[in-house]
């Protein structure tokens, strides 16, 4: 070994080893980490691998001990090649070790998709990738994988993830293997499906995640996170009006068949002749007026004060977009007269505007004059709505 650094921070000791750890310098690796503990008392024990290149038994009997010091031991950035050597004496098994992360440029890749969490890059012909907002993500991509598991298993023809990577600059992402697939807005873009097409076909897959009934356990129930929204909002409508919002949405029944919460057309893949989803961060349990709401936001409600940021998020032009929401409720609604057609809106309107008022002021948007605008845009559209809707349910 040829040297071991260290640093203790919040209450965390980490350690960092380089080189080769075998039998000769096992024994003085042990005394170095029993001084450094003794200077450094420490609840928790991180050993970062990064450029431990070998250990051996001798260097394994060294972290268990220190296992049994310390119950909370991790370690990490641990190398394909020392992973393999810990995964085949069972320390996998017994500790938790988290191999490196390769790491990769998105650095004038194409954007396919975006969603509320990341945006989704093409590196190369086969591959593309995910990258997340949140630097720190790695708890939310291994909750992404499991939920797109449990959708794939379910029969929801999804993207899985098959590694996780860090990406330059910062931050992480998730890789997947779609040959050739292009995202539905592509295929708007380039003249390759009509927006009849694109309905159709969106709908086909909506219906099919709609009748998946999943565990209520396996996600998160969308209508608790409705009644979050409403109940903040509260503190800025007219009394009657907010407590009229909280009662629409606490009334919505409970409803175990999966959502995807955040669907259009850049978060829907087509590969070979079958429609993919992928951003499955948002997959959730629910009423269909709580998904309708979010596709309203994505094709109009985001964009009903700067129609140009509709080309911006989805790549097609406003009034595209708002044809193909027309066209997706009607399909969705099985060819309801007009008249359903537009209380069935109203009602995802409701909710959708909810989440817009929520979110920008939570964003700060009370402190800019565009936010300001903004808030008083979805309030006064609620106040609107709220007296000609007594249920969201359809």
């Amino acid at each position: 070994m040829e040297k071991l650094n260290f640093n203790l921070e919040n209450g965390t000791l980490t350690l960092y080893p380089e080189g080769h750890v075998d039998s000769v310098n096992a024994p003085e690796l042990e005394r170095e980490i029993s001084a450094i503990r003794e200077a450094n008392p420490a609840g928790s024990v991180v050993v970062d691998c990064e450029k431990l290149q070998y250990i051996s038994s001798a260097g394994l009997r060294v972290i268990l001990r220190l296992k049994k010091a310390v119950a909370d031991t991790v370690l990490v950035n641990v190398s394909p090649e020392v992973y393999e050597i810990f995964d085949m004496t069972g320390f996998t098994e017994m500790m938790e070790i988290r191999k490196a992360y390769r790491v990769i440029s998105v650095e004038g890749c194409e954007v396919i998709g975006q969603g509320a969490n990341g945006k989704v890059y093409r590196i190369d012909p086969d591959t593309i990738v995910k990258v997340y907002l949140n630097p720190d993500a790695l708890p939310e991509i291994h909750r992404e994988r499991e939920l797109a598991r449990t959708a794939f298993v379910l029969g929801v023809p999804t993207a899985i993830p098959y590694d996780v990577v860090r990406v330059e600059g910062g931050g992480y992402g998730s890789v997947f293997e779609l040959l050739n697939a292009k995202s539905f807005a592509k295929l708007l873009q380039t003249g390759e499906k009509t927006v009849d097409e694109i309905a159709q076909m969106s709908v086909e897959l909506l219906k099919l995640i709609h009748s998946t009934v999943v565990k209520p356990e396996s996600m998160p129930d969308m209508r608790a996170v409705a009644l979050d929204w409403a109940s903040f909002l509260r503190d800025y409508l007219p009394a009657e009006q907010a407590e009229k919002l909280v009662s629409l949405v606490a009334a919505v029944p409970e409803d175990n068949h999966m959502m995807h919460g955040d669907y259009h057309i850049k978060n829907v893949m087509l590969q070979n002749g079958e429609s993919l989803l992928i951003d499955m961060d948002t997959l959730c349990h629910g009423h269909p007026v709580f998904e309708l709401a979010s596709m309203f936001n994505a094709y109009e409600g985001f964009h009903e004060l700067d129609p140009s940021g509709c080309q911006d998020f989805l790549g097609i032009p406003k009034d595209m977009a708002s044809a193909l929401w027309q066209k997706e409720l009607r399909l969705y609604l099985d060819g309801a007269d007009e008249e359903t057609v537009r209380a069935v809106e109203d009602k995802a309107r409701i909710v959708g505007y909810t989440r817009l008022m929520r979110r920008t002021i939570r964003r700060g948007g009370l402190e800019s004059e565009k936010g300001r605008r903004e808030i008083e845009n979805y309030k006064n559209r609620l106040l609107e709505l709220l007296p000609r809707v007594d249920s969201l349910c359809f």
